[in-house]
């Protein structure tokens, strides 16, 4: 284990340099034209989904209330009250924390390091972009467990096919923010079970490929990937991080996001 989680750090490392180059892209045009944008989304789907998020973020910019203090001092709040609950799960269940990069592929990337951990993938596979492609694929090919939970954008009903379609090209092809549906589909593709600690009831979501409860003594012991789920912690929304075995007698940080920044 202690040769593995090496490796795993190791490959860390070698993506940061990519992670940096994306987060710097990211600044450098945090002032995307929308109209440009919305000239470009005929051509292809990640100029679409490049034009929606730069229109979601005008909106959030030109909605954004003046800032208040006591709304600060309630999120900062929120933020301490989720770091120490999710600590004190992570100390019942011998875990650490694995940060890792908020570039929008977090859950993909934090289940890819699991299923590493687990030897279900191993070197240049155990990354985010197999492990979109895993998920997707294993949608587009039950599309029936996934529609009735993805509300359709431009109307009161679910998703039709083809919004469905585009939705997992979408997923696929760009840095677009995974979630439950997601999560579902890594658990059965790889047929796993997946184990989400966060801080809120119950403190320990599973997700089993077929369906079943986890016991308590299984939440520790039972093969499985094992993710945080962060809503406060980081200030950029909803975020997931790779929890690691425990190394007894060790403190490890193991934190590609300070290694960015320092």
């Amino acid at each position: 284990m202690d040769d593995l989680l090496a490796q795993l750090d190791a490959r860390d490392a070698s993506v940061q340099q990519e992670t940096a180059a994306i987060v710097q892209e990211v600044v450098s045009n945090g002032d995307i034209d929308t109209r440009d944008s919305t000239a470009k989304e005929k051509k292809d789907p990640r100029s679409r989904w490049r034009a929606r998020q730069a229109r979601k973020a005008q909106a959030l910019t030109d909605a954004a209330p003046a800032s208040d203090a006591d709304a600060d001092a309630r999120l900062q709040r929120e933020a301490e009250e989720e770091e120490k609950t999710i600590k004190k799960m992570l100390d019942t269940l011998d875990l650490e924390m694995h940060e890792i990069n908020p570039d929008g592929h977090c859950l993909f990337s934090a289940v890819a390091d699991q299923l590493a951990l687990l030897g279900i993938l191993s070197g240049p596979k155990a990354n985010y972009v197999t492990t979109r492609h895993a998920a997707t694929g294993y949608m587009l090919s039950h599309s029936e467990d996934f529609l009735p939970f993805l509300p359709s954008e431009i109307g009161d009903d679910i998703m039709s096919q083809k919004e469905f379609e585009g939705y997992c090209a979408t997923m696929r092809d760009t840095g677009t923010w995974g979630g439950e549906p997601e999560i579902l589909a890594l658990c059965r593709v790889y047929n796993v079970p997946i184990h989400v600690v966060q801080s809120g009831q119950p403190h320990v979501v599973v997700h089993d490929p077929n369906g079943a409860d986890a016991a308590d003594d299984d939440l520790k012991h039972a093969k499985a990937c094992r993710i945080s789920y962060h809503r406060r912690m980081y200030g950029l929304g909803e975020h997931y991080n790779s929890l690691r075995p425990r190394l007894h007698g060790i403190h490890r940080v193991t934190s590609p996001l300070k290694n960015l920044v320092s």
